[in-house]
């Protein structure tokens, strides 16, 4: 039977890196802990490849782990080298100084569409007027520079005291910023969560954003480390959970909501969106098909008592202009845009009244006793 988190970094907060007076949780040591049928693994993230305290810690580590949680425990213990980030990035968050409005959208589970409504939103938001930003932060599987048709492209760095700043790519009005633009096309990012964190970081705080009304924050689904360094790192000013309409989407999408929701977060949701509503043929576009069920996010958000702040049909017409970087949005004179411009604009009232309401987003603190 696995030993739970908060027992594990209880005994880690009793190990101490000599001559700090910190423990490793203070130091920022503590990488991914898993546990699993007795055995517990623990990674150690060292900034120096040759740490002089390296054995003994991991030797300390053990034992704390079998004299607090259990002493017939197997524990393991891993080094991890991460360098040492430039300070900047931890003590002179000015990229975001200028941004009005911070959104995270999210969504419980993969393949429900989340970086095309990522996409179309911030379309219809510069469409409207509005100084529009949008960062690619799903490190996994960035796919807004295709969907701009922005793939090969690589943003511009300049140097400012000393540290060097990113200009983020513009295209049809919006501000760009996506690992997919540091990695070659067909490579993955094997990344470890705090590598993903780092980069968020560099992302958000070493980039020039300039003067924005709304920085869109293209999440990975589900929950994971971005997500929690995203809410300790800015004040996001809320949240949109994006969801299909069968039953299994929607569930997860409930797990979306409660991680905002919590009250260690605190973060609130300013609405759900149902993609792939429907399904209108291209020679039928008045004619609806719901052939992934009917109304799921709508009941969701009655229940939860939160807004439904668009339906966005199955059409084909949005795969092939995300595929062809000419996101459907752009053209408000069919359907499909008609939509997304409706979206767009239920997301600008429900900012409005939240702003108006609700004092601002405080960021997450963590700590383990």
């Amino acid at each position: 039977m696995p030993y739970s988190q908060e027992d594990i970094h209880h005994a880690l907060s009793h190990v101490k890196y000599p001559g700090s007076g910190k423990n490793l949780e203070q130091m920022g040591m503590i990488g991914n802990i898993t546990s699993e049928a007795g055995t517990v693994r623990i990674e150690l993230i060292f900034q120096k490849k040759k740490d002089p305290f390296a054995v003994s810690l991991k030797k300390a580590v053990e034992g704390a782990v079998k004299y607090y949680v259990n002493p017939e425990a197997e524990v393991v213990v891993t080094e991890i080298f991460i360098p040492i980030q430039n300070e900047s990035v931890k003590k002179e968050p000015d990229g975001l100084k200028n941004v009005e409005n911070i959104i995270a959208i999210a969504s419980g589970k993969g393949g429900v569409g989340k970086s095309t409504i990522s996409a179309n939103l911030a379309v219809s938001l510069a469409k409207m007027g509005f100084r529009t930003g949008l960062l690619d932060a799903d490190i996994y599987g960035p796919s807004i520079p295709k969907m701009f048709h922005v793939e090969g492209e690589m943003p511009a760095v300049n140097t400012h005291d000393g540290k060097d700043i990113v200009i983020p790519v513009e295209r049809y009005g919006v501000k760009l910023l996506s690992v997919g633009f540091f990695v070659k096309e067909n490579d993955a990012a094997i990344w470890r969560g705090p590598m993903a964190s780092s980069a968020l970081k560099q992302f958000l705080f070493q980039t020039d954003w300039g003067t924005l009304d709304y920085l869109l924050i293209d999440l990975p689904p589900g929950t994971s480390d971005i997500h929690l360094t995203l809410v300790q790192e800015t004040s996001v000013t809320g949240a949109i959970i994006v969801s299909t309409p069968q039953d299994v989407a929607v569930a997860d999408a409930v797990k979306g909501l409660s991680m905002f929701t919590n009250g260690k977060i605190n973060v609130p949701v300013l609405g759900l969106v149902e993609n792939m509503s429907w399904f209108s043929p291209a020679e039928l576009p008045e004619n609806k098909y719901y052939i992934f069920g009917r109304g799921g996010c709508r009941k969701l958000a009655e229940k939860m008592n939160i807004p439904l702040l668009g339906e966005i049909p199955l059409v084909q017409s949005i795969c092939e202009d995300g595929d062809s970087g000419n996101p459907t949005a752009l053209d408000e004179t069919t359907p499909v845009g008609r939509a997304f411009a409706e979206f767009a604009g239920k997301v600008v009232e429900q900012v409005n009244y939240r702003n108006a309401n609700i004092a601002e987003t405080k960021k997450v603190e963590i700590t383990y006793k």
